[in-house]
């Protein structure tokens, strides 16, 4: 009897043994699985949730999350739509635990310049919140040129088309200098 009862014990011991092998192979599995997930595929995993952003400049953003990109997300308000580039925010409020990878190589390769590139296109009329820890500082106006790494905002009389003699001036920022670049929502948005 007593045989049987350490054999029992012996046998108990070794299955408790496996199982904790088990569970700590799966946490580290799991810890590695998390340090492949990009917070651009964490954002796609809550688009059309509504999301708090707040940015270093102080600012906060809220509203329906639209789009996630490469480099920078949108936010949808009521009026406005808040293109809002990813080194801008210092936290995000009502994130999930979902991600969801890109599956399109063309909209992985889409960065920052090509979303203001359509801005310039379209000629859309602009509110740009600066970073930065002096405050909030926000520039109006409309974008004439984006080159590599920056954009060149022509400050135009709000409703005045960009016609030469309707601009003040043009301030060049530097994309690293941008928090937040609001637009108004076009009808049917």
């Amino acid at each position: 009897m007593r045989w049987d009862a350490l054999f029992n014990d012996l046998e108990s011991q070794l299955a408790e043994s496996d199982r904790l092998s088990l569970e700590a192979e799966i946490g580290e599995r799991t810890r590695a699985e998390l340090v492949a997930i990009a917070l651009s595929d964490r954002l796609r995993g809550v688009l059309g949730c509504t999301l708090g952003v707040h940015l270093r400049n102080g600012e906060s953003v809220h509203g329906r999350l639209a789009h996630a990109g490469a480099e920078a997300l949108v936010i949808d308000e009521d009026w406005y739509q808040v293109l809002i580039p990813y080194p801008a925010v210092a936290r995000y409020v009502g994130m999930g635990r979902l991600a969801q990878t890109e599956p399109s190589a063309v909209r992985r390769a889409l960065g920052l310049a090509h979303s203001l590139r359509a801005l310039a296109r379209d000629r859309a009329e602009l509110s740009i919140s600066l970073g930065g820890s002096a405050g909030i500082t926000r520039l109006e106006g409309v974008i004439d040129r984006v080159g590599k790494d920056y954009v060149d905002l022509a400050a135009v009389t709000p409703g005045e088309a960009r016609r030469s003699r309707n601009v003040g001036d043009v301030s060049t920022v530097p994309f690293a200098a941008l928090a937040a670049i609001r637009s108004r929502k076009q009808a049917g948005l």
